[in-house]
């Protein structure tokens, strides 16, 4: 399976080029020495739409034939994927219906509204995301966009860390956040293509850390609360990212939410960057286990920045 979807990275990087940004890489001497290793952060805050969502969501939309595009794409999502599938059907010209649970952040909703998607909200569990997408998906034919179990999603989401390896190889480890597992999965992809000797590492918070116990258990595993200030990490694994993850992913490390806050905060204060918190997790794991890290070079997708600034944690 690896290896017929791993040369799909690469066709969905040139069928997405011309619709997204080619993010630039950045790395902070401060935090190379706080963390004893080289990083090298892939920045998807500076997406279009503000997150690496836009890769897959595109991606996902070109994928579909003409007549399938027509009817509009739909998306369950707390707001990043639901910013980025509304901006790629305003991009195609075709409708979009978001699911966003009534907890999102208001500037997530706002952003949606702003590219012109057709916004439904629902009580703020999975259950209750994916049964309005059903039923909205029955009324209007649209084409359901999973925001990270869907395989076009996934070989989209990939294009970050395809385009990291490109740019700044060799690369000893790449470390994403895992929420619903599409990124980490890409990211799996793309480095087993490129650069097969590349350990991919998954982070986690405490709070939310069902994909931690699913690869312990070898079971998708849910969360019966996920109190992390991490809001795009809330969600679990599905059974399309699961076994790549499983098969090619050694090691998910999980944080505190005092060591989210720390590590988005010093993203802010020493490279001057805006972050959101789910972006910060990474980062956080590498400070947490600096003995595994130490002195290697290490990738970090800093997965985005559409943060509340009117709801910081500092």
């Amino acid at each position: 399976m690896i290896g017929n979807n791993s040369s799909a990275i690469g066709q969905a990087h040139a069928r997405i080029k011309n619709y997204i940004h080619r993010t630039p890489v950045m790395s902070s001497r401060l935090i190379n020495t706080m963390a004893g290793c080289d990083i090298y952060f892939k920045c998807e805050n500076f997406q279009r739409m503000g997150a690496f969502k836009m890769r897959g969501a595109i991606n996902a939309a070109l994928s579909l034939s003409e007549s399938q595009r027509s009817k509009g794409i739909l998306t369950h999502s707390s707001g990043n994927m639901a910013q980025a599938v509304a901006l790629s059907a305003q991009l195609l010209g075709i409708p979009a219906y978001i699911v966003m649970p009534e907890n999102a952040p208001q500037v997530k909703k706002n952003a949606v509204a702003s590219y012109g998607g057709q916004i439904t909200l629902c009580e703020s569990t999975i259950e209750a995301r994916e049964a309005e997408a059903s039923r909205i998906q029955q009324e209007t034919g649209a084409w359901l966009l999973h925001p990270s179990n869907h395989i076009e999603v996934i070989h989209g989401q990939g294009t970050a860390a395809y385009e990291l390896i490109q740019d700044n190889s060799p690369l000893d480890f790449i470390l994403t956040p895992v929420g619903g597992g599409g990124l980490l999965a890409g990211t799996v992809l793309a480095a087993n293509e490129l650069l097969p000797d590349c350990r991919i590492v998954g982070a986690e918070p405490m709070e939310a850390d069902d994909a931690y116990r699913s690869l312990k258990s070898g079971k998708i595993e849910y969360n019966s609360s996920a109190n992390t200030i991490a809001d795009g990490l809330r969600t679990h694994l599905g059974d399309v990212n699961f076994p790549i993850i499983k098969s090619h992913v050694g090691d998910i490390i999980r944080v505190e939410e005092e060591e989210i806050i720390s590590a988005m905060r010093l993203i802010w204060e020493r490279m001057k960057i805006i972050i959101e918190p789910s972006c910060a997790v990474p980062l956080a794991a590498v400070l947490r286990a600096k003995e595994k890290f130490k002195s290697h070079r290490i990738g970090i997708i800093l997965s985005g920045g559409n943060v509340d600034l009117n709801n910081l944690p500092f």
